[in-house]
Parts: C-alpha cells; sequence; structure tokens
C-alpha cells in the first residue's frame, strides 16, 4: 500500500440516482466512465475498495406501495435494482483494467458469488474491488444500511458516501445558497438534527462500530484521491462532542 494514503480499506456508498447524471437514462455511460476513472486513482494507489451502489434509478421499493405493490415485493425490485447498477459497475470497471468481484447477498450464481464475509476480505487483501450487491439481502432495509453493514463485516476503515453536494450542510445547499457545510459532526447530532445524511439504522450501526462516514462530492474530479490522500474534503461524522 501507499505510504501517502491515510485509509488502507474504504468502502465506497454510491446511490442509483447517481448514475443518471443529467439524462434521462437509467445509466449514463459518461457518469459511469468518470466514476471508474475516479475509483482506478486510489485503486493505483493500493487502498483495498469495496462498493455498494443504490437501484433508486432503476425500481425505488419505498414508492412501490404507490403502484399497488407490497412493501416487501417493492424491496425484492430494489435489490435486483441494484444488481443491474453493480454489473454496469463491475464491466466499467473491468474494462479500465481493475479486477473486480461481483457478491450478492441473495442467490443469483450464473452472475454474482454468494456474499461470504471470509471471501470478501480475501478477494480485498488481493486487491480486486469487492462490489456487494442487492443490498442486505432483506426487505426494510436500505442500501445506506447495507453499505454500514458490509463496511463493519469487512473492517472498513471507513465510509465515503458519494453525493453531488460537498458535504453536510445545515440545510438544503440545492434549493439555499447561504446554507452553511459542516466540517465535521457527530452522529448523536446527525440524527438530533435530522440531516438524512443515511437512515437511522445505517448511522446507528456506524455509531455503535465507531465507523467514521465522510459525505462528499463525488462529481467533483480527484475529490475521491484527496480523501484517501488525507485532505480536508466533505463532512467527516464519527464520535465529536
Amino acid at each position: 500500500m501507499n505510504t501517502n494514503t491515510k485509509y488502507k480499506r474504504i468502502l465506497l456508498k454510491l446511490s442509483g440516482e447517481s448514475l443518471m447524471g443529467k439524462s434521462d437514462q437509467a445509466i449514463d455511460p459518461t457518469i459511469l466512465d468518470f466514476f471508474t476513472t475516479e475509483i482506478k486513482k486510489i485503486h493505483s494507489l493500493g487502498v483495498q475498495i469495496g462498493i455498494v451502489i443504490g437501484g433508486g434509478n432503476i425500481y425505488r421499493g419505498l414508492n412501490a406501495s404507490d403502484q399497488g405493490i407490497d412493501r416487501v415485493t417493492g424491496d425484492q425490485m430494489g435489490m435486483l435494482a441494484t444488481m443491474i447498477n453493480s454489473l454496469a459497475l463491475q464491466n466499467a470497471l473491468e474494462h479500465k483494467g481493475m479486477f473486480t468481484r461481483l457478491t450478492s447477498a441473495i442467490n443469483m450464481e450464473a452472475i454474482a458469488e454468494p456474499y461470504i464475509r471470509r471471501r470478501a476480505i480475501r478477494h480485498l487483501e488481493k486487491g480486486r474491488i469487492v462490489i456487494f450487491g442487492s443490498g442486505t439481502g432483506h426487505p426494510y432495509f436500505s442500501t445506506d444500511t447495507a453499505a454500514s453493514l458490509r463496511a463493519v463485516e469487512i473492517e472498513a476503515d471507513a465510509i465515503f458516501k458519494g453525493t453531488r453536494v460537498d458535504g453536510i450542510f445545515d440545510s438544503d445547499p440545492e434549493k439555499n445558497p447561504n446554507a452553511n457545510r459542516f466540517n465535521e459532526i457527530s452522529y448523536f447530532d446527525v440524527l438530533q438534527k435530522d440531516l438524512r445524511v443515511m437512515d437511522l439504522t445505517a448511522i446507528s450501526l456506524c455509531k455503535e462500530n465507531n465507523l467514521p462516514i465522510i459525505v462528499f462530492n463525488m462529481n467533483t474530479e480527484d475529490n475521491l484521491l484527496k480523501l484517501v490522500t488525507g485532505n480536508n474534503v466533505g463532512t467527516a461524522v464519527g464520535n465529536f462532542k
């Protein structure tokens, strides 16, 4: 591993919606190319990378009830949507010369290997990027919670949550140009202020395991690289007083 990196192993969380970019396509190839280019920059430094990506660009289970679909079925459909995005990301990463493994929390051996913690860690140790698909494999849990769970299981140094804004603000920066960004904030304050960085279960899991979360703008070139090399980018969430 490069001694100039602050993190040895990270879990990168991306939303499904982020793959849409500004287009009306579910997956914008330009965005996919940009993301994989950014990931390659840190992979080349020897950082071990796990990735969880949502499926909201294809199907959002939480809104399924509006279509007469029950919550469990809707969430299962959402899990399958994460696999579509995971396959697209895997393909794009490998086209750039990186070795990957796609794992799934639900059985679909024809396209992904089953998630086994020890095997996933071994892949990371060998320099393979591991993409964790299908969320937790259970309804009622978001991909944010899946990211927190997998990060704890693989003993990641931090969760990097890529968004389209520069961190956590006291109000929506896309609606309020005077919104103030936090450099760091505690898990407790995130929950108390209802900042909706991640859902309650995800934040609680990180708090219980003292796992830092860094929220940053994934759409800004070199932000990911700056983060792993110790630069002050985005907002850090931790056990701050």
